[in-house]
Parts: structure tokens; C-alpha cells; sequence
């Protein structure tokens, strides 16, 4: 990818596409802003080359239309108390308005516009919108890699108009996915966990020419056990996709690659904070019973194979964390993560959340800002907002 630091900034107008979208409470604060201060270096770089960033985002699904529960308001008087530098929010992201603000721009000042997404050109990748952004900057810069699987105009339409540079975001996000995909650090490892097996398929059949082992928990752990013909209760299961799930477990065979599933579980008869939970071993679930976490025996399983590996990858919870009684395996897997000698890397979404909220950050090779994007990357899908930055790279 072409790089930032092959850019010259002194002066120049730049639009940066950077990732606000930030869970907030239902007052529209931000509960966590982890994915603003990943976009600070670039924004600093930037400020201290002499250039004017002008950041674009967007924010929550507001449908094509102005809505105030997704304005980024809150999210400029949050980077304003984080940042060495004055920001100010444009009324619009296009527009004469916008473009008087982009004019009285100083020498110090970030300028952040209201949600691209106000504009329901903005997600169809309209040619006529991405020109209207393109004619606010000199230059492009895409930092946005938690956005960068979507074709959007403020992405991808923009950089027919713009040289366009990857941020140092992105350019760390896709440099350590590659390098765990690629590595030569054997036993290589990947986690996968969560809910939907739907959208992992295509994930775990390429981990399975990358990777030598995987380990499934989470929710979609139980399509696999019934694939293999065990009595899964009331769990949840993708019915649909057991064929499927048959293949991969014939695929790991044929590819010599250590597919391991629970071997025991803690259950319940509901979903709730009040649920009582039973462990028990993954052959004796009752009918009138679901899974809802990994059991202590597969616990230890996953934790000794994560101890032997050099190289991990993980995503999905191993349970219903949100539930006390049913966090214990993902906070017992994110513990053996930590410990680990092993490069990591977490796949983003709410396993990076996780991480964070048990302070083990730190311990933890790269999270990423992404999740859908990683998670598409490490399928081997060309990345719209990645794939920008390569081709003007490849035309210089």
C-alpha cells in the first residue's frame, strides 16, 4: 500500500476516512473509544507535517438521512479533550457550508464532518457524492480499516478522484493480519467462537490452509457437535448448514488439521441472569437443555493446546458472557491467550472488548479495530478500502 509517509503533507487539505463508529449508552455517550485513539497517530502525523485533516466517519445506521441520535457531535467534543489540537464539526460533510468551514481552516485545527451516512449516497457509492467529498481535500488517506470492507464512497469512490495514502491504522491492521496468516511460527492456532457458524464458513475453510489447529466453542461449536451426530438440546444450531459443517470436519482430516470441539459444557435451561447452570459432559445434554459455555475439561484442552502454539488467532466468545455463570470459558481463554509466548491477534467485535474490559490488553500481540473486515481479510476477501491504497501504489 502506498503509505502516508511517502506523502508531502506540508499545507495540503487532507481527507481522512477514520472509524468513530463507537458503542455508545442509549444518551448517545461513548462507553468505549478505543477505536478514536487508534486514529490518533495518523491525525497527529498529520497535524505535525504542516497539513489540515478533515476526518470523515460514520456513525450507527441512519438509513440515507439526517437523524441526531447518530450526529458525531459527541464524538468532536470527545476527540477535542484527547487531542493537542482545536476540532470542530461541520454542519454536513458536503456543501458550500462545508466547504467556507474547510477554507477558514488554520494552521493546528482538525475539521470532523457530520456523519457520511446522513447521505444515502454515501453506501451505494455514488460517483457524484464521492466527487463532492474528493473536491474538500488534496489528498486521501484511509484509516477507516473497521469500514474497509465496504465499498462506500467515503472508502473506496473517493480515491478515483484523489491520490490516496493508507493510514497508520490500516497499514498495522493489514501488515499483522498478513503476517499471522503467513507465518512460519508453527503450531499455528485460530479461536473461533460467537454465535452465527453462517458467517465463518468461508473463514475456517481458509484458516484450514493457513492454520494447524483450530478450536471451536461459542454458539456455533454446537452445529459442528451435531454435525458429528451428538445431542445438542435445546442450543442453538444452524440446522441448515450441517452438510456443511460435516465437510469442514472431513476437510481438517484430508488437511491433517487438529479440529477441536467441547468435550463438556455448562448448560442450561434458559438464557437468563438467573439461570441455573449444570456442567456437563458434551454426550449427556439433556433435551430440555442448551449450551451455554464451555465446560472446565475443555477449558484445560484449549488452554494446553494454546500453551504449545506460536502463532494465534482468535475471534467469538467461547459462551453467553454477558451472563456470569456462562463467562468463565472466554475469560479462562482470554487468561491462556495472555500467558501465551505466542503472536495474537484478536479479531475485533466483542472479543476485543473482552480483552479490554479484563485489562489484558497489553498482553496481546494486536487487537483489531475491525470485524467484519477482519474477518473478511482472513477469508481471503479483497478489502474495497485496503485494495484503494494498493492500486494507486501500484500505478506510482
Amino acid at each position: 500500500m502506498r503509505s502516508l509517509r511517502d506523502a508531502e503533507l506540508k499545507g495540503k487539505r487532507v481527507l481522512v476516512r477514520v472509524d468513530f463508529n463507537v458503542p455508545r449508552d442509549k444518551e448517545g455517550n461513548i462507553i468505549d473509544d478505543i477505536k478514536i485513539r487508534a486514529a490518533l497517530p495518523t491525525i497527529e502525523y498529520l497535524l505535525k507535517k504542516g497539513s489540515k485533516p478533515i476526518l470523515m466517519s460514520h456513525l450507527g445506521r441512519p438509513k440515507g438521512k439526517v437523524d441526531e441520535r447518530f450526529s458525531l457531535k459527541k464524538i468532536a467534543v470527545h476527540l477535542n479533550n484527547i487531542l493537542n489540537a482545536r476540532v470542530g464539526l461541520a454542519g454536513d460533510c458536503i456543501g458550500p457550508e462545508v466547504e467556507k468551514a474547510v477554507r477558514t481552516m488554520q494552521a493546528g485545527d482538525v475539521l470532523l464532518l457530520e456523519n457520511v451516512r446522513f447521505h444515502h449516497e454515501e453506501e451505494k457509492n455514488d460517483r457524484e457524492f464521492s466527487r463532492q467529498l474528493a473536491a474538500l481535500g488534496d489528498l486521501f488517506v484511509n484509516d477507516a480499516f473497521g469500514s474497509a470492507h465496504r465499498a462506500h464512497a467515503s472508502t473506496a469512490g473517493i480515491a478515483d478522484f484523489l491520490p490516496t495514502y493508507a493510514g497508520f491504522l490500516l497499514e498495522k491492521e493489514v501488515e499483522m493480519l498478513r503476517n499471522v496468516l503467513e507465518s512460519p511460527e508453527c503450531p499455528r492456532m485460530a479461536i473461533m467462537g460467537g454465535a452465527k457458524v453462517a458467517d465463518k464458513l468461508g473463514l475456517i475453510g481458509n484458516l484450514m490452509e493457513k492454520m494447524d489447529i483450530i478450536l471451536i466453542g461459542g454458539g456455533m461449536a454446537n452445529t459442528f457437535l451435531k454435525a458429528q451426530g451428538k445431542n445438542i438440546g435445546q442450543s442453538i444450531c444452524e440446522e441448515n448448514l450441517l452438510q456443511e459443517a460435516r465437510n469442514l470436519l472431513d476437510k481438517s482430516v484430508e488437511k491433517k488439521v487438529q479440529l477441536i470441539l467441547p468435550v463438556d459444557a455448562v448448560a442450561a435451561r434458559e438464557m437468563s441472569s438467573e439461570a441455573q447452570a449444570l456442567t456437563l459432559n458434551i454426550d449427556d445434554i439433556p433435551d430440555d437443555m442448551m449450551i451455554l459455555d464451555i465446560g472446565p475439561r475443555t477449558i484445560e484442552e484449549f488452554s494446553q493446546a494454546i500453551g504449545k502454539a506460536n502463532t494465534i488467532i482468535w475471534n467469538g466468545p467461547m459462551g453467553v458472557y454477558e451472563y456470569p455463570q456462562f463467562a468463565r470459558g472466554t475469560e479462562e481463554i482470554t487468561r491462556a491467550i495472555a500467558r501465551s509466548s505466542a503472536v495474537s491477534v484478536i479479531g475485533g467485535g466483542d472479543t476485543a472488548v473482552i480483552v479490554n474490559n479484563m485489562g489484558l490488553e497489553k498482553e496481546i500481540t494486536h487487537i483489531s479495530t475491525g470485524g467484519g473486515a477482519t474477518l473478511e481479510f482472513l477469508e481471503g476477501i479483497v478489502l474495497p478500502g485496503v485494495a484503494v491504497c494498493e492500486q494507486q501504489a501500484a500505478m506510482v
